[in-house]
């Protein structure tokens, strides 16, 4: 037969308890660097922020690269021989009206000149294939694997593009280039990477 257990004196206690606390404190001091670490940082959640772009800043026929979410996105202010160069294509690229779910296209951008306004394509400058950077524009006749036509190449593999981003028939390429979310602020501000209603 087992003796009875001492009773813990009050003083033993206390002494308990004030460990116990002092332990659980310790315990969520040390723990809350590392859950603050599971938190983005600034410059994560600024990688991944909307970017706006001054449109004013582009001549006819140039265009500029801005980063959103770590991905080179054109923006390319078309002439009107460049539209009418899109129009004479529409025939021998793989998805002219954008259909494609790959990489969905929104739906304001499902027509010819892939965009809101047509003077200006806004496109991920990543090719489909296997993600490669394409280069260009190329004007018509100056590089030969785009022929008579102006556009985009991607060297590593050959797929080439319009100046809608539009891939051409038999081509690696699955898909058209990619339409990222956009929206216009004003007649000269578009905003990449958000396309909600204001």
């Amino acid at each position: 037969m087992s003796s009875p257990a001492a009773p813990i004196d009050d003083d033993r206690r206390a002494a308990l308890i004030a460990t116990g606390v002092a332990g659980a404190v310790g315990a969520v001091a040390a723990a809350t660097p590392f859950v603050a670490s599971f938190a983005p940082s600034e410059r994560a959640r600024a990688a991944g922020a909307p970017v706006e772009f001054d449109l004013s800043t582009l001549a006819p026929g140039e265009m500029k690269t801005v980063e959103w979410r770590g991905k080179p996105v054109w923006i390319l202010r078309r002439t009107p021989d460049m539209l009418e160069a899109i129009k004479k294509v529409s025939d021998q690229v793989a998805d002219p009206a954008s259909q494609r779910t790959a990489y969905p296209t929104p739906p304001y951008a499902r027509n010819e000149y892939r965009s809101i306004k047509p003077e200006y394509l806004i496109v991920v400058g990543i090719c489909t294939h296997l993600g490669c950077s394409p280069v260009g524009p190329f004007a018509a006749g100056t590089n030969p694997q785009l022929g008579a036509d102006p556009g985009f190449l991607c060297p590593c593999h050959g797929s080439t593009f319009d100046l809608a981003g539009r891939v051409f028939k038999n081509k690696p390429a699955p898909d058209n280039l990619e339409v990222p979310p956009h929206k216009y602020l004003s007649d000269t501000v578009v905003l990449i990477g958000d396309d909600s209603q204001a």
